[in-house]
């Protein structure tokens, strides 16, 4: 299939300003995802996904932006596949994305379907939630996230030094498209992603890699914490930062992400000369 990545997009922009954010190749993933179940398995439009893991690696040379929009093909294998009745289960996915006829990245990850009656009998009283307001805490300093705007930072300041509390801002348009009942996987991928640029202090961090496991649902109106350790003395030409999330006492996220310590140079965008046989 086809992805479109746009040139400018009002909040999947990394503060390097050359390059594509890598969050989008977890948001292509996620999207790519979901259009299969839907078109090719039938899934129905109602009902919900529940992402268990997902990792990626980026080429950073790559992700370069052209001012314009970038069309990305995206190659999808499904793996692992179990059926409920007619209805599609649970699956693995492996997805290589390409530009131009060069990688860009690969990743892959496990889902779950559930039909919508189903999740609503799961959730019960939690999808009350939904007609909830949940107070919007106060925003750690966007340059100390990686970000411009405080609208886009989704981390409130913590208790203790390298720890912070997740910022729920339901009216957000871009983390938040439609009502839900939890916080989505794309908001815990980008506080994970701002509590790195936090412990590193480096605004410029772009995660070519990450590898992600969410545990359960993250609850709207419970506090969730994030907490970021660097680690050092695995790559000295990469920073590899390691997060956790938690509420209620329970493990709800564990991420990493690595990022070249310099980010290189762009690739060129010229397709790639054939040479005959």
């Amino acid at each position: 299939m086809t992805a479109r990545w746009p040139g400018d997009h009002p909040y999947f922009v990394p503060r390097t300003g050359d390059r594509h954010d890598p969050l989008l190749v977890a948001e292509t993933m996620r999207q790519a995802t979901m259009l299969i179940c839907h078109a090719e398995f039938g899934v129905p439009a109602d009902d919900q996904f529940v992402m268990w893991d997902l990792s990626y690696g980026a080429v950073a040379g790559e992700l370069t932006r052209t001012g314009g929009p970038t069309e990305i093909t995206v190659d999808l294998l499904c793996s692992d596949i179990r059926t409920r009745g007619r209805g599609l289960r649970e699956m693995r996915t492996a997805l290589v994305l390409s530009r131009d006829g060069r990688r860009l990245a690969s990743g892959g990850g496990g889902i779950n379907c559930t039909s919508a009656p189903a999740y609503r009998r799961m959730r019960g009283a939690r999808m009350a939630v939904l007609a909830d307001s949940v107070p919007l805490l106060p925003a750690l300093p966007p340059h100390l996230v990686g970000r411009d705007r405080e609208k886009d930072v989704v981390l409130a300041p913590g208790d203790a030094p390298g720890r912070w509390r997740l910022r729920v801002d339901t009216t957000h348009p871009t983390l938040f498209r439609r009502p839900n009942d939890h916080v989505p996987g794309m908001m815990l991928l980008e506080a994970a992603r701002q509590a790195a640029v936090a412990a590193t202090a480096d605004p410029g961090l772009l995660p070519v890699g990450l590898d992600a496991r969410f545990h359960r649902y993250v609850e709207l109106d419970e506090p969730c914490w994030f907490e970021a350790e660097v680690l050092t003395g695995l790559d000295r030409d990469t920073v590899t930062v390691q997060v956790f999330a938690h509420q209620g006492g329970a493990a709800v996220l564990d991420c990493t992400l690595i990022s070249p310590r310099r980010v290189p140079a762009a690739a060129s965008l010229a397709p790639a000369a054939r040479t005959a046989d």
